[in-house]
């Protein structure tokens, strides 16, 4: 292809609208916020929050101080002991976060059953309403499957297109894509997209070629570049599919509500085929709606951010919400990952009102296919989340906002403080067996004091934690049993129940696990590992045998010598452990099994775990469905190089989205210019394959000198 007699039209194509730029300040941790003339409580707090507060996290402080006087009442029959005020101390750390679980979910009960969980003048029926400020749909993408991302992006524009208020939104596909293979399918899928729906004037591309700071970086960018023309922002993650009738309410209480900054909705899992993926998709649709109507109804104004599947002031994003690098060096330094919750955080500390509507629904997302998948993004969040110690001191921050970082902390700090647990009771029975008993202490008594842990006390505390533990799912379904239409979408009454059994008792098994995943990553980044940046595996391909064995060997070698000691210490003790212990010694054919596809497809056949959205598809899910079984996207190779050679029109519009060229004075890129050598060098495409490397390829590509070298090589 000879590049020098290629007709050039990037002057007329447009991958991006004329830039609007809003100021983005970074902000002062230590300096109170900037509220421009808000006052501290939002005109849409309710009214009786500061009672609901006190009912739910009153009442689990109740719960704590009664289960830990139970305890208590269990070790004191054995004398005290370093070890037993320790185990004494554990239990109560770990009791307080089931507890809070357990009264925010009779909150969030009460609120479902009663019809609760919207506010702000949303309602879930009725006639749409107009729109008359301008929206931003942003979908940050990085090394994602490009046609799997689009199917959803042109499923939302469709349902949008049918509400009648497409004029009132615009798409960005904002790219952080690093392999050049992908990014230059990206522009092919984009460059359909467009062709397809016909929307060259409301869907835009852009890619960073200097990704800093991950997707806090990405949508900062864009507030930096082009937040000026838009009142809200609705962020989306690569697997995020939202209804038009969604995006459309949504967008229309910002416009009623002029002092809310952010509104979340509940997304629900959807598509799941695993095993893995199934139970993550029933226990989030039928768990969920309890758990996120409780925290709805207790947090009020001061709710929280999951990142996506939102909508967003942009003026407040960009006003509040610019974070700065917290001291130090990774992992707990640098830029913060789990930036949601900080930037959730910011807009309430400036006077912002940050809701949770649960009830509205059509918000979807997608679950990894397996524990290793979600292990790989759990490092990730542990680390975002660990971060947030160094952010907990900020000035002016709401104490809820606090507790929603102290929360995500905990999340992940727990699972060593159960391990410890486990482990300080195995030491309390071993203790037992060794050390001399006093029987009669240093006061002279008639009849000897014979030390012992009191069973029935013991059996008491572990019935009522396993109360508080699982009530939350019995509330569950009780709820669903009052929505018959969820309830037959579940396989009906019996069936549902049947679900919530399975669920319980192969969650139960991978709960050690996982605790052992969160212990190991929590001890990693306390030792300065840093969890790096990958891209999210999405597909239900099976994870190869010998690669589970390779990864939880050593929980089955764990399992094996933690069974060894209890059983050697006391039998008694053995059996007490035996659930943590099965999940441990069998956790290589637990996690091969729940990876597996073909089982998560016999229990759709025996009708468990099934959700609504599967029996009964919602149209915009059908849409995604119907345009990923009937992909018509042109085939290209999947090389860049050779894709950018096939296809001129490609070529010229890839050009047209390039950044400027380099000016002198510029910071240099070292791969771009041994990429352009390595160039000049090569006559042929399967020479310049060989050659370079993927950074260099992707500096190469980034470039109209680079790509026009390209098109000039023979094959």
């Amino acid at each position: 292809m000879d590049a020098v007699n290629m007709p050039d039209s990037t002057q007329m194509f447009r991958a991006l609208p004329s830039e609007s730029p809003l100021d983005m300040p970074v902000q002062n941790f230590h300096a109170a916020p900037n509220m421009a003339g808000r006052g501290r409580t939002p005109v849409t707090s309710p009214r009786n929050i500061v009672l609901r507060r006190l009912a739910v996290i009153g009442s689990a402080l109740l719960l704590t101080a009664y289960g830990a006087w139970r305890t208590h009442k269990v070790m004191d029959e054995a004398g005290v002991s370093t070890l037993g005020v320790i185990m004494l101390l554990l239990f109560i750390a770990l009791f307080m976060w089931i507890a809070l679980a357990f009264t925010s979910s009779v909150a969030g009960f009460c609120s479902l059953v009663a019809h609760g969980g919207l506010g702000l003048g949303i309602s879930k029926s009725g006639p749409l309403p107009q729109l008359t400020r301008r929206n931003a749909v942003l979908l940050p993408t990085y090394n994602e499957p490009p046609r799997r991302v689009m199917a959803g992006l042109k499923a939302i524009y469709a349902s949008l297109q049918e509400t009648g208020e497409l004029a009132a939104f615009d798409f960005f596909i904002l790219s952080d894509t690093t392999n050049p293979d992908v990014w230059v399918e990206e522009e092919t899928a984009f460059l359909a997209l467009r062709e397809e729906t016909g929307g060259y004037d409301h869907i835009f591309y852009r890619r960073r070629h200097n990704n800093v700071e991950r997707k806090a970086g990405n949508l900062g960018e864009w507030v930096r570049r082009f937040g000026g023309a838009y009142d809200h922002m609705v962020t989306l993650d690569a697997d995020s599919v939202m209804s038009g009738a969604t995006l459309v309410r949504m967008a229309a209480a910002m416009e009623r509500n002029p002092g809310v900054g952010l509104i979340q909705t509940l997304p629900v899992i959807t598509g799941g085929t695993t095993l893995f993926a199934r139970l993550q998709q029933f226990a989030g649709r039928v768990y969920g709606p309890v758990i996120a109507y409780g925290i709805a109804w207790w947090h009020g104004s001061e709710g929280n951010y999951w990142g996506h599947n939102a909508i967003i002031r942009t003026r407040a994003f960009a006003e509040q919400a610019g974070m700065p690098h917290v001291p130090g060096k990774p992992p707990f330094g640098g830029h913060i990952l789990s930036h949601d919750f900080v930037e959730a955080a910011l807009m309430r500390r400036g006077g912002w009102a940050i809701h949770m509507v649960p009830a509205l629904d059509g918000s979807y997302e997608e679950s990894p296919p397996s524990l290793t998948d979600v292990a790989i993004r759990d490092r990730r969040w542990c680390q975002g989340n660990l971060q947030h110690v160094k952010v907990l001191p900020t000035k002016g921050l709401h104490w809820v906002s606090r507790m929603h970082m102290i929360v995500g902390i905990g999340a992940y700090v727990t699972s060593p403080l159960w391990l410890v647990f486990l482990l300080t009771g195995i030491l309390i029975s071993l203790q037992a067996h060794f050390e001399r008993p006093e029987y009669f202490g240093e006061t002279k008594l008639l009849y000897p004091h014979w030390p012992h842990v009191d069973p029935v006390q013991a059996k008491y505390v572990f019935i009522g934690t396993m109360i508080v533990l699982l009530a939350p799912k019995l509330l569950a379904y009780i709820a669903l049993l009052l929505d018959r239409e969820n309830c037959k979408g579940c396989g009906g009454a019996i069936r549902a129940a049947g679900s919530i059994l399975v669920e319980t008792l192969i969650g139960g098994l991978i709960a050690p696990i996982a605790m052992l995943i969160q212990t190991l990553g929590v001890f990693s980044i306390l030792t300065g590992h840093d969890s790096g940046w990958n891209a999210q595996r999405r597909d239900d391909g099976g994870v190869p045998f010998m690669d589970i064995v390779r990864q939880y060997g050593r929980f089955t070698i764990f399992g094996l010598l933690l069974g060894a000691g209890a059983w050697v210490v006391s039998p008694s003790l053995f059996f007490w452990m035996t659930p943590v212990l099965l999940g441990l010694v069998f956790s290589i054919p637990l996690v091969a099994f729940t990876s597996s596809r073909n089982v998560g497809l016999d229990f759709r056949k025996a009708g468990l775990l099934l959700v609504p959205e599967e029996t009964n598809m919602p149209d915009v899910l059908k849409k995604v469905e119907q345009d990923r079984e009937s992909d018509e996207a042109p085939e290209l190779p999947e090389d860049a190089l050779r894709a950018l050679r096939a296809d001129v029109g490609l070529a010229q519009a890839h050009m047209a989205m390039l950044p400027p060229e380099r000016k002198a004075g510029d910071p240099i890129n070292p791969d771009q210019l041994v990429g352009l050598v390595k160039l000049s060098e090569s006559h042929t495409v399967s020479e310049v394959e060989h050659k370079l490397t993927v950074k260099e390829k992707a500096a190469v590509l980034g470039t109209r000198k680079g790509v026009e070298s390209v098109l000039q090589l023979s094959e």
